[in-house]
């Protein structure tokens, strides 16, 4: 059954209203043959036209609905920017139906079609249905309420010109008024519908780019501010220690000896950006998604009471919630999310459930599409999530919990030596190391005075 449905379910939210759109556009072609394919055979007054006229005038028909359905396609293909405004198309479809029209009006008058009630109802039909492709070509309202006022025209004065009656040329116009003003309204609200989709699902992967690339600077700039300071030092005493070897001067293995112990230095902490930047806090993470899911417009109910984890079990809960909301806003079509924790004996249950799950893909990640995390190693996914509760001896299930729900469910024991509630004792505070390079206080600046003054000594 997926694979049937998998065509539709699979798109996002602008793709299922654009392909909806277009079938709805291409339909027409079967509504227009069957609207006005049985004129050309209808007895009247003179009885039915000949047999060649009626055959010609169906064909005509045919030849007309696939030309509109042709410009029906590519004016939505313009509209979701994929191509130019087909303007050379347009004018084609309208300059080929304007011809024809003015060609049936000299048959008619020349007595080759007698019939008006069969003239009149395929003129003014092709015409709304020109009309009908047309308006998605168009801009403005008041372009289409040109449109409209201009096919009303070009129809119903010919048909006066020619000699075909005043009262036939205005019945025409007021019908093409008429019809034209409902098929115009529909096609360009379809048309602006289609148009606002596109730009908030355009806005929406902005948003989560923006959000990357912000992270990104925020790392960056945690690392440059860490490191900056510390490869100045390295650099100075590395130069310092050259001037002193080349004068074959004991100190130069003292300054080398500096430099490995600053060296070192960077590198712990270095691993302790990486380490703050890994770890998430479950109660910050619990309330960014509230607010974030509450942004894109899905309503997310969050049941956490307040629990006394250690930090460890915090962290990788927090990485369980930052995942999936992360996944429901840039791959799911979700309108409801619920995050619930809950203690039992002995251990922490964390669930995050939400109701886009798009069939089989969500079985993938957990979240109702493939990839959790967008690729990022050996931490996407669940997998990476159940590496992580690993570390805590935590488990991760992931399913459908109803037609078109996902529910991942995050279960981590607590150690026996403390409860859920119950107080942990403070860490006991770091003790300071004798001379440890401080890297961007005041140490790092005597450090950089005595390196000048050792310098100055050696000139």
């Amino acid at each position: 059954m997926s694979r049937l449905t998998g065509w539709w379910s699979g798109r996002s939210s602008a793709g299922k209203v654009e392909l909806y759109t277009r079938w709805t556009f291409h339909s027409f072609v079967p509504i227009e043959l069957f609207v006005l394919g049985g004129i050309p055979f209808s007895r009247g007054e003179h009885g039915p036209p000949s047999t060649e006229a009626s055959v010609g005038l169906l064909l005509w028909i045919g030849v007309h609905a696939v030309l509109c359905a042709v410009l029906a396609s590519r004016a939505l293909d313009h509209t979701t920017g994929k191509r130019e405004r087909p303007v050379r198309l347009a004018v084609a479809v309208v300059g080929t139906t304007f011809c024809v029209d003015l060609l049936l009006n000299l048959l008619w008058a020349g007595g080759v079609l007698p019939e008006p009630g069969v003239n009149v109802g395929i003129l003014t039909g092709t015409s709304i249905f020109t009309l009908c492709a047309l308006v998605l070509c168009l801009g403005p309202v008041r372009h289409m309420a040109y449109a409209v006022l201009a096919t009303a025209l070009a129809t119903g004065a010919p048909m006066a010109a020619v000699g075909n009656g005043l009262d036939m040329a205005a019945g025409s116009v007021v019908g093409i008024l008429i019809g034209g003003v409902f098929i115009s309204f529909t096609s360009g609200l379809s048309s602006w519908l289609l148009r606002i989709v596109q730009e908030l699902e355009r806005s929406r992967d902005l948003k989560a780019r923006l959000a990357v690339a912000e992270e990104r600077l925020r790392f960056g700039r945690d690392l440059h501010d860490v490191m900056g300071r510390n490869l100045s030092v390295i650099a100075l005493k590395s130069e310092l220690a050259v001037q002193l070897s080349r004068r074959g001067r004991p100190e130069a293995v003292d300054q080398m000896v500096e430099v490995q112990r600053i060296a070192q230095e960077s590198q712990r902490e270095v691993r302790e950006v990486v380490r703050g930047y890994r770890e998430a806090d479950l109660r910050v993470e619990l309330e960014g998604a509230r607010g974030v899911l509450g942004a894109a417009g899905i309503a997310c109910a969050v049941d956490a009471p307040a629990l006394d984890l250690p930090p460890e079990v915090q962290s990788a809960l927090g990485w369980v919630v930052r995942e999936t909301t992360t996944n429901v806003l840039r791959h799911g079509d979700a309108r409801r999310c619920a995050i619930v924790l809950r203690s039992e004996p002995g251990a922490v249950l964390l669930t995050v459930e939400n109701d886009g799950a798009v069939g089989a893909a969500g079985e993938r990640d957990g979240t109702g599409a493939a990839g959790v995390t967008g690729g990022r190693g050996a931490g996407s996914g669940l997998a990476g999530l159940r590496e992580r509760l690993g570390a805590v001896d935590g488990t991760l299930d992931a399913g459908p919990s109803a037609p078109h729900s996902f529910r991942v469910t995050a279960r981590v024991p607590l150690p026996r030596s403390g409860r859920v509630g119950a107080p942990r004792k403070p860490a006991p505070p770091a003790r300071p190391v004798p001379g440890k390079h401080e890297g961007l206080g005041g140490s790092g600046r005597r450090e950089r005075r005595g390196s000048y003054e050792k310098e100055e000594t050696v000139a």
